[in-house]
């Protein structure tokens, strides 16, 4: 067995500092209980001396009844001429009441100069002085050892000189941070060995990826003794983000074989991830290592061959260890056995070399070539394939539709539409009104088709995407619309190409129509 690391979450301080990033106090705890229940035995939750809504937060949490992690709050040494009794900043951090607590001391000698405009004395008297304050009101105490890198890289003396400081004042870890995140992975394994041999408590590692390197130098750092490690949910954080924290698990537990979590969270890292971003109101990376929902996705037609030979030939672990899932994208190059697998989902007897196999992958090509994509829309597919194999049912005809834009907009309402449907021949009028011209033509459909189907009023349409495919032709270019749609059962997306944006939106609604009802097996109701 390799030596155990302590994982470190900093999203709701380190994190919230990224561009977008909002947190309340509701959401703070959400995320602490995710982390919490994941095994993530440190969670840092923001800085009690700065805002009141962190004050806030730690007043909640004190009510938490926690599993196992550890609540962190964070802040600075005490200010230059201010003993650390008298410090404002680090009674808020007694006050938020943590077992454990973070401060950030600076351990690059231009920055002691000549940003804190202190001597390099009087700097590591602030980094002893606050630590043992600290601890003597019985506080775990992890310091930051601010710009640590760079400060080794200019006077390695006295960068390690102020990890003395806080270790000698009884410092329960130091963690090194590569705050500009300017380090490469062969300038941080010299650094953190030299930080080990400095100290006799144990050392850690937080990585910015301003270089794109966060994650192998955080790798680095642990290969050359650091045992924890910090990181962030998504690799949230300031400027260009931090060590994505599930991703970071991966690669030292499954890759490197250093335990880091329990193998329950490990082999559900991918899940954990998405519902980290779905807490976070963010969206996940798709192609985010191990997690994303293309990290285990294949589209060359040869490399969908060779997978499905042996998986090895081209996934670096396999997708279960992660809880991830394989994906054979639908494309025109993924040749003819991805095609044919996704086929026989919904025609089983189809053969490789089957008339109907080579046609569906003709048409497939000449849609694609059009500005089709069914990688992301799989009703689309599945409704291909059941018309061009005789599965096909027509649930209703469209005779015709007109959207009107209103402007000004009439009580809000932007757009209104009007649409001539029939079903089994008895025809039916609908018009309504919408914050939109597709809102108003999906609202106008389903009010014609809900008279013959009123299973379509469990349905609703949760995401539309539209994407221009050749912007050089400005105004008449083709465009792409994805819809996204869901009921009480799952959802499914549906695709549509045209140069005008509503055709392309009632090709995809129409598709999404259909393929509700054909999940639902509906038989149309006499009209009334």
């Amino acid at each position: 067995m390799q030596k155990k690391i302590t994982l470190y979450d900093t999203t709701l301080r380190e994190g919230a500092q990224g561009e977008g990033a909002a947190f309340t106090v509701k959401d703070k705890l959400k995320i602490v209980g995710l982390l919490d229940e994941a095994g993530v035995p440190y969670i840092e939750c923001g800085n009690p001396g700065s805002n009141p809504k962190d004050r806030d937060f730690y007043a909640a949490a004190a009510k938490l009844k926690l599993r196992q992690a550890r609540l962190v709050a964070f802040g600075a040494t005490c200010r230059l001429g201010s003993s650390p009794e008298q410090d404002e900043n680090l009674k808020a951090l007694l006050a938020a009441n943590t077992p454990a607590v973070a401060v950030f001391g600076k351990c690059w000698d231009f920055h002691v100069t000549d940003i804190l405009r202190a001597t390099l004395e009087e700097n590591l008297k602030i980094i002893s002085d606050t630590v043992a304050y600290l601890k003597a009101n019985g506080r775990e105490v992890i310091f930051d050892a601010e710009h640590f890198f760079d400060g080794y890289k200019h006077n390695p003396d006295y960068a390690l000189a102020a990890l003395r400081a806080a270790a000698q004042a009884g410092a329960d870890w130091v963690c090194l941070c590569d705050t500009n995140g300017g380090s490469f992975p062969h300038e941080i394994g010299p650094a953190v060995r030299a930080a080990c041999g400095a100290v006799d408590c144990p050392v850690g590692i937080h990585c910015h990826d301003d270089t794109g390197m966060a994650q192998a130098d955080t790798v680095e750092a642990v290969r050359a003794g650091a045992t924890m490690a910090q990181g962030t949910l998504c690799g949230l954080g300031e400027r260009c983000g931090n060590t994505d924290l599930w991703v970071m698990a991966a690669n030292l537990q499954v890759k490197l074989g250093y335990p880091c979590l329990p193998e329950s969270s490990i082999t559900r890292l991918a899940a954990l991830a998405q519902l980290s971003a779905e807490t976070m109101n963010i969206t996940l990376y798709s192609g985010s290592p191990y997690v994303g929902r293309n990290a285990f996705a294949h589209k060359a037609g040869m490399h969908i061959d060779a997978v499905k030979k042996d998986p090895r030939s081209f996934e670096h672990v396999p997708p279960e260890a992660v809880g991830a899932k394989r994906q054979f994208l639908l494309s025109e190059i993924s040749g003819r056995m991805a095609v044919l697998q996704r086929a026989r989902q919904i025609l089983p007897e189809l053969t490789k070399d089957s008339p109907e196999t080579r046609n569906i992958l003709s048409e497939l090509k000449a849609l694609e070539n059009r500005g089709y994509q069914f990688e992301g829309a799989d009703a689309s597919f599945e409704l291909l394939v059941r018309r061009m194999t005789g599965l096909g049912h027509t649930y209703f005809d469209l005779k015709g539709f007109k959207v009107i834009i209103n402007e000004p907009a009439l009580d809000g309402h932007v757009a209104s539409a009007m649409v001539e449907i029939a079903v089994n021949g008895e025809e039916e009028i609908s018009a309504a009104v919408g914050n939109g011209p597709v809102n108003a033509l999906d609202k106008a459909a389903r009010r014609a088709l809900e008279r013959f189907y009123p299973s379509l009023k469990t349905m609703h349409l949760s995401d539309f995407k539209v994407r221009v495919l050749d912007s050089s032709d400005t105004t008449a270019a083709l465009v792409r619309v994805i819809i996204e749609s869901s009921d009480e059962t799952g959802s499914w997306t549906t695709i549509g190409v045209s140069s005008d944006v509503i055709e392309a939106s009632w090709q995809a609604l129409v598709d999404s129509l259909e393929y509700k009802l054909l999940r639902d097996q509906a038989q149309p109701q006499a009209g009334e």
